[in-house]
């Protein structure tokens, strides 16, 4: 059984992007805890509500096997400028962890450092393209691109494929 922390953004994050990959992870037997930017309950962009377990700065990077970011259109204000997200993201990614990020939130890996000269993908938008780029990403135009233990999706739509490709590279890891 892996340890999986989850992160959304306080407000807006693409509501099934969090609870598909989710629901997979946890029927696969692993424990997830979910962390948000902010306290209190955190809202998705479709009305999903959610009640996190900890907020992004009170998580230990230490207690987990694989991190997961969902996207969504609170990514540029909650996640990608969150330089305590980008450190648990390398501590966990340095450790031999899965790091997997969706639609807009692969831009949290890029200013973390981690996807220079790896095959990616992102939701396209000049800004989120032009991040992936500066990162040193090789940005594929692809639903799921994993390379290693770095996964990425490009949206909603591939929620699914980056749940299973999640639950497969935990399977390998642990």
């Amino acid at each position: 059984m892996a340890r999986v922390l989850i992160v959304v953004a306080e407000k807006g994050f693409r509501d099934e992007e969090y609870s598909i990959p989710r629901e997979m992870i946890e029927k696969a037997g692993h424990q997830v805890t979910l962390a948000s930017t902010g306290k209190g309950p955190a809202k998705g962009k479709l009305g999903l509500v959610v009640n996190p377990d900890t907020t992004v700065d009170e998580v230990d990077s230490k207690r987990y096997d694989a991190i997961v970011i969902p996207g969504g259109p609170g990514s540029p204000t909650y996640l990608w400028p969150n330089k305590r997200l980008q450190s648990t993201v390398k501590e966990i990614y340095e450790k031999g962890g899965v790091v997997a990020a969706i639609c807009l939130a692969p831009v949290v890996l890029a200013r973390a450092g981690i996807i220079k000269g790896r095959k990616c993908t992102v939701y396209p938008t000049p800004e989120s393209l032009s991040e992936m780029r500066n990162g040193g990403g090789i940005l594929q135009d692809m639903d799921v691109v994993v390379d290693g233990k770095v996964i990425t999706a490009n949206g909603p739509d591939a929620s699914r494929k980056f749940g299973e490709a999640i639950v497969k590279a935990i399977a390998q890891t642990v």
